[in-house]
């Protein structure tokens, strides 16, 4: 079943020096972008991290220090890529808790804001884990009816992506062909940021979901504890979750100015 869009829609996925949101760097981004009349657009683009490439993510994605060792810095291409996303949907395996954080960090180190306001994001992790509970090679099996080659190769896993998104819509008679939807089906819990550091209760207040705070309204915590605003701010914290923090932040403080 092929998408029904409004807009283009942009499957994307990365190859990283790590897994830290903050810290890790992109070494290789593939996307393929599809249009509302079908047409599609793909492109591979390998990037020089500017640090070590560590032997642990070597050893997944295959690529060295020296594959990159001419490659462009993220900060060369960033405009490229920000006109690429430009008002288009978003869609990747795991990619609202890794790779749309790691994009957003990369874009801000390049001194460009990725806004992320009016955009919807397709999960297709969270569509399968909702549904079969399964990895991208086995979800790839179950979908597709073939083996994933080539996996953890960034442009094998975002054809992949993109096909067993096609194959849900195939399989499921309930999951609406509309990428409203699927963004909204795709959402694990109520999250407020990407990384789901802060969340909506079930009475929809925001509250913290980690560590010491942890189910404990974020207005009530930047009202007794003003040095947690702070501490989150200047932490390692992804850029997006910041963002959100000083929403509601700014929020809370006009609704008491005011009062």
């Amino acid at each position: 079943m092929e998408l029904k869009l409004e807009r283009p829609i942009v499957f994307f996925d990365l190859e990283t020096t790590g897994t830290n949101i903050t810290r890790d760097r992109i070494v290789e981004l593939s996307y393929i972008k599809v249009y509302p009349d079908g047409r599609e657009e793909e492109k591979s683009r390998r990037l020089n991290p500017e640090m070590h490439i560590p032997e642990e993510s070597t050893a997944v994605h295959h690529i060295t220090d020296a594959d990159v060792a001419d490659a462009p810095t993220f900060r060369q291409v960033a405009k490229s890529l920000m006109d690429i996303f430009e008002g288009c949907d978003i869609a990747g395996y795991n990619s609202n808790k890794f790779d749309v954080p790691v994009l957003m960090e990369e874009f801000a180190r390049a001194g460009l804001n990725f806004d992320i306001t009016g955009r919807r994001f397709v999960d297709v992790q969270n569509i399968f884990h909702k549904m079969e509970q399964r990895t991208l090679v086995a979800a790839y099996r179950f979908y597709c009816g073939g083996e994933l080659e080539n996996a953890h190769s960034a442009m094998a896993d975002t054809r992949a992506t993109y096909d067993v998104l096609k194959g849900q819509l195939d399989r499921y008679d309930t999951l609406q062909n509309d990428v409203a939807y699927l963004a909204d089906f795709s959402k694990m819990g109520n999250n407020l940021d990407l990384a789901a550091r802060i969340v909506e209760d079930a009475n929809g207040v925001p509250v913290f979901n980690f560590g010491k705070h942890k189910g404990k309204p974020v207005k009530e915590v930047l009202r007794r504890e003003p040095s947690f605003y702070d501490w989150m701010m200047q932490g390692d914290f992804p850029k997006n979750t910041k963002d959100v923090l000083f929403q509601l932040k700014y929020k809370y403080d006009s609704e008491r100015k005011k009062s």
